[in-house]
């Protein structure tokens, strides 16, 4: 029985797409690859309008490797941070839609926040503990008001009114309101401290706060694991109705990159964010000098805005289309993996390299914190949504 003419050439690259396997003419096999380099090269730098100021990126490094002027080094790598988290989301979605509905949720939780988690942690190596707690607080602040009420106002655009899961959103929304307790308890416990000798002899290296927030940061985790289980195992029937409805951009998804070309883009691009994330975190202290800017306006408002700003769009675009499921697990999702992982984790990672991390946040953050998830509870318990309750979140 005599083999296809053209199956020995099919063997050889099998991490082609289709669309490159034309075995009419015989191209040396290195050609071939660089081909399907290139075009899957391509393809990655095209997928997002952002990333043509991936052009930045280079100059951004050479600056805070050459020590030009701190403020020149900070807007570089800041603006530098922004195509990179794009291409991350990217390659991510691209490699989540090649692996299955379970490890294909692993990987979303794991980079879905890489840039913020990537900036705190080398923030927290060099003891920028405000950095850390307030780009922690304004990932979750910006995801749950800033994007929910994006996704709100987008979705009762077209539509009086849109319908969601509310058992999926009472249930995310009930973790926040623990992920907040977690917050209420180390403030409470510091303001009835006793003063000692005074009021700056209580601080958040006192032993009773590091305790209890890395026995709470340990029980977020811990729960976290256990949400994971809930949504890809033990309850999956009622997350059914955000995967059907993402089905179609899933169909969009794993069509440019191959499983392992999505996982160096992954390698090669986190590199780059810990690296830009590096000179960044290096020049904060010198724009706190010079432009007299806090560092809790730097983390709560800036480092956010870089990390989720390509998520944030995607989430208002499938808000607009009426898949509203899919926003909402999107924007509070994000919240939740900050909440539950990312910052418990910086709490554990802290504690082994010896930094005070802890969960005791300002009085003012951890009010604003609770209010925020409070209202959003409001908001999303009747499973309903209209552009007057997203202008509620953004007037929040």
């Amino acid at each position: 029985m005599p083999a296809p003419t053209n199956g020995s050439a099919g063997e050889h690259t099998p991490l082609l797409a289709n669309s490159h396997q034309n075995h009419d003419t015989d191209e040396p096999r290195w050609k071939v690859y660089a081909k399907y380099i290139g075009n899957t090269t391509w393809g990655t730098l095209t997928s997002n309008y952002v990333n043509v100021l991936l052009i930045v990126v280079p100059f951004g490094i050479i600056a805070g490797a050459l020590g030009w002027n701190p403020s020149v080094v900070f807007v570089l790598n800041f603006i530098s941070i922004i195509p990179l988290a794009a291409l991350l989301s990217f390659a991510t979605e691209e490699l989540s839609a090649k692996l299955g509905q379970t490890l294909g949720g692993l990987m979303n939780a794991t980079f879905g926040n890489a840039v913020e988690l990537i900036v705190s942690i080398v923030a927290l190596n060099q003891g920028e503990i405000r950095i850390v707690q307030s780009s922690m607080l304004g990932s979750i602040l910006s995801n749950i008001l800033l994007v929910l009420g994006c996704c709100f106002l987008a979705g009762g655009i077209r539509r009086t009114e849109r319908t969601f899961n509310s058992t999926v959103a009472s249930t995310m929304s009930s973790l926040m309101a623990v992920a907040s307790a977690s917050l209420i308890i180390p403030a409470t416990l510091y303001a009835v401290l006793p003063d000692g000798k005074g009021k700056d002899s209580k601080t958040d290296e006192d032993p009773n706060i590091l305790l209890l927030s890395h026995g709470t940061a340990i029980i977020l985790l811990a729960l976290y694991i256990l949400f994971l289980y809930f949504q890809l195992f033990s309850h999956h029937e009622i997350f059914n109705d955000s995967e059907m409805q993402g089905e179609e951009s899933e169909e969009e998804n794993g069509k440019v990159l191959s499983p392992i070309a999505a996982g160096v883009a992954l390698v090669l691009v986190t590199v780059l964010v810990a690296v830009c994330a590096e000179y960044l975190v290096d020049s904060i202290d010198s724009i706190v000098e010079s432009a007299h800017i806090s560092k809790t306006f730097i983390g709560l408002v800036l480092i956010p805005i870089v990390g989720n700003a390509a998520e944030h769009v995607t989430a208002v675009i499938v808000a607009y289309k009426g898949k509203m499921d899919l926003a909402i697990s999107v924007a509070i999702g994000s919240s939740l993996q900050i909440a539950l992982f990312v910052t418990p984790f910086l709490v554990i990672l802290g504690w082994i390299i010896h930094q005070p991390m802890t969960l005791h946040f300002q009085g003012f953050e951890t009010v604003v914190f609770f209010l925020s998830v409070l209202v959003v509870n409001y908001l999303i318990q009747d499973g309903k949504s209209n552009y007057l309750e997203g202008a509620m979140c953004l007037g929040t």
